[in-house]
């Protein structure tokens, strides 16, 4: 590798470690609003499905970073991207703890009751997401390389899909009975989030298949790698 494909390789690992770092932080801190996922309208056992959180939505792209690190750059860097965003996260709660205590202004627009709603609830959320992201990321990277060598290097979708299936469904079980436990969320929407996050992210999974391809195909043929050879330090 030439000195100038190195030093853009290591800049799109900065970059898509940035991605990783801010999909994951903001999914902890949005996660209290939730929405209807349309145009799904199903009820199971007297439970509404599909009703989902907003932290859902980046967080998908931190497994499709993930599996482009674990593919190109190799276990190790991605196993690093995965220890600084747990460093990233509970930064972000220390910074939300010394604001929830610093008074607000009588002329501010976010009040400190306004704060205390919106972020009160952050730093058991976002303990219950570091756990669930620690099993569900380890186990993500662990399962993509068992597959990746499995199969010798081929079958890309597979080891994307059955890595990400498995470590998605272990996260939202984790994480699910970690918030109802705290009783951030009520059990009684346990299962109705649990099938819906469980689906929502699997079809996620589905969809991001082809751009991990395509993204794969781009850095192999940028940096003039093999099938199954990743970029070395």
């Amino acid at each position: 590798m030439t000195a100038n494909q190195k030093s853009t390789s290591q800049l799109i690992y900065l970059i898509l470690a940035a991605l990783f770092i801010a999909s994951l932080v903001t999914s902890n801190l949005i996660f209290q609003k939730f929405f209807y996922w349309y145009p799904f309208d199903i009820t199971l056992f007297d439970v509404k499905l599909f009703e989902i959180s907003v932290g859902l939505l980046p967080y998908p792209i931190t497994f499709l970073i993930t599996d482009i690190l674990s593919e190109v750059y190799g276990k190790k860097k991605a196993n690093q991207v995965v220890i600084a965003g747990i460093f990233a996260s509970f930064f972000s709660l220390l910074i939300i703890f010394v604001s929830k205590h610093v008074p607000a202004t009588s002329w501010s627009q976010v009040t400190d009751k306004t704060f205390l709603n919106v972020f009160g609830a952050a730093p058991l959320a976002v303990f219950a997401s570091m756990m669930a992201y620690l099993f569900a990321q380890f186990i993500d990277i662990r399962v993509y390389h068992f597959w990746k060598k499995l199969t010798k290097g081929k079958h890309l979708w597979l080891r994307n899909n059955f890595s990400t299936f498995t470590s998605q469904f272990i996260d939202t079980l984790t994480v699910l009975i970690l918030l109802c436990s705290f009783y951030i969320i009520s059990w009684d929407k346990f299962l109705g989030l649990l099938v819906g996050g469980v689906v929502f992210k699997m079809i996620i999974a589905i969809l991001d298949t082809p751009f991990l391809y395509v993204f794969v195909f781009w850095f192999r043929k940028k940096f003039n790698l093999k099938p199954r050879e990743e970029i070395m330090d």
